[in-house]
């Protein structure tokens, strides 16, 4: 075998300008070393240690929320010998408490009266303070001390104005009556309901208004198509609130009623006592009963409450 060897011709001029054979030598990059993140959270993501901490606490809040009301549906199934023997499950369903409850107390007649009064209540509240506030917070009448004026109305307990509230609402004839409860509960509450629509109402800016007047609205056009639309969420929730606060009252339906026609639901489960013993299972077939309306209510208006959020924010 014979190997020729070649000698190295220098390159013409052409094969230059025609192939360039030099080699370009990109210097390496060092990698970067690996870093071990562990326990370091990425940016905008809380760390476990966080989470954990929060979902610790929203266990708890529901528990405690969730706590009184499972002891409740607890007890409406026990017997009385389960009751008295201070068990936490009961020994056997007893159905009879709610057969009881049914049958021998109008339950039913309690639940319309509280929800009738309270939605009275509501109306007339949210009447006087939808307007009140609107003057108070856009039109700047009365001063800077009348929204504490109207507050401190609620200071006093109302055990203090039973007497004359008493002889007020007979001398009215407005006694025995849910047209007359609802009317003295929606009255009495108007000043939560002022104080609670104000930060809505001031949050509002001032140049929403002078925009409604160069288009020609007077005050009430204003507060109607402009303020009340903006203020949804507010009206909402503050109206929730009175509701509940109606609708759990004691003091004052047992106050102003006197027969089963009127009396609510809270009077009455106070009533279910029997001779020598408390019901406790048959109250408590009749709370958790009261409680579905307004479970109810808060899940449907929470939506609507969600939606308004968003449909009713300043533009």
């Amino acid at each position: 075998m014979s190997l020729t060897l070649r000698s190295a011709a220098p390159r013409t001029s052409e094969s230059t300008d025609q192939f360039d054979t030099r080699a370009v030598v990109v210097p390496r990059s060092r990698k970067a070393p690996k870093v071990r993140t562990g326990s370091v959270s990425r940016p905008g993501r809380p760390s476990r240690l966080v989470t954990t901490i929060k979902w610790v606490v929203i266990v708890v809040a529901i528990a405690l929320a969730l706590g009184p009301i499972l002891y409740m549906v607890g007890m409406s199934f026990k017997s009385p010998d389960d009751i008295l023997s201070t068990r936490i499950l009961p020994s056997r369903l007893a159905f009879e408490n709610w057969v009881s409850a049914f049958a021998n107390w109008p339950i039913l007649t309690y639940l319309r009266n509280s929800i009738g009064a309270a939605t009275i209540a509501v109306i007339v509240s949210l009447s006087v303070a939808i307007p009140a506030n609107y003057a108070i917070a856009r039109l700047r009448a009365g001063g800077s001390q009348t929204l504490g004026l109207i507050v401190s109305a609620y200071i006093a307990p109302p055990i203090v104005a039973v007497i004359p509230l008493f002889i007020l609402v007979r001398t009215a004839g407005l006694m025995d009556s849910v047209v007359g409860l609802g009317l003295i509960e929606g009255l009495m509450l108007t000043p939560v309901a002022v104080w609670l629509l104000d930060s809505f109402f001031r949050a509002i800016p001032a140049e929403i208004d002078e925009a409604a007047a160069l288009d020609g609205c007077g005050p009430l056009r204003t507060l109607w198509s402009v303020i009340l639309p903006l203020t949804a969420p507010g009206i909402v929730a503050v109206a929730i609130i009175v509701f509940i606060l109606v609708y759990n009252d004691f003091l004052i339906p047992l106050l102003l009623t006197q027969s089963v026609d009127s009396q609510t639901l809270p009077v009455g489960i106070a009533l279910m006592q029997g001779g020598r013993e408390v019901m406790f299972g048959q109250m408590a077939a009749a709370s958790l009963a009261g409680l579905i309306p307004i479970y109810l209510l808060a899940l449907f208006l929470q939506k609507w409450l969600i939606g308004g959020l968003t449909q009713g924010s300043v533009k």
